[in-house]
């Protein structure tokens, strides 16, 4: 089992920009993808960014490429999403999670999750 703790969220404006941090403990991070998903109220959780083990490889949902960055630190086990340029759809609850091998992107391949951290952007 990983446990995993979000934090960085908070309130910004259309256009601002925040970094998301995700902290990872337990089983061996550097050997698992990582995943940002997203659940804005009365939605379904949806996928943001996934970022393989090696950090080499990444890939976006299209409503946030160009705008969203993930990165990994293996040594602090940690994982990162800056997010530049927001909008006020990308208000949502952001999750971090451990994947399985390759670049998962479902929900259901990703089998843990954290707390989640509340972002609001304001028009």
């Amino acid at each position: 089992q990983v446990q995993l703790v979000e934090s960085g969220g908070g309130l910004a404006q259309a256009g601002g920009s925040l970094r998301l941090s995700c902290a990872a403990s337990g089983r061996t991070f550097s050997t698992h993808a990582m995943g940002w998903f997203r659940q804005a109220p009365g939605k379904e959780r949806e996928f943001v960014a996934a970022i393989h083990w090696s950090g080499v490889t990444t890939i976006y949902a299209d409503s946030v490429k160009g705008r969203f960055t993930i990165s990994r630190d293996n040594a602090k086990n940690t994982v990162y999403l800056q997010m530049n340029s927001l909008k006020p759809e990308d208000t949502a609850v952001y999750y971090c999670a451990t994947g399985a091998g390759g670049l998962p992107s479902r929900v259901d391949q990703y089998p843990d999750w954290g707390q989640g951290t509340q972002v609001t952007v304001s028009s």
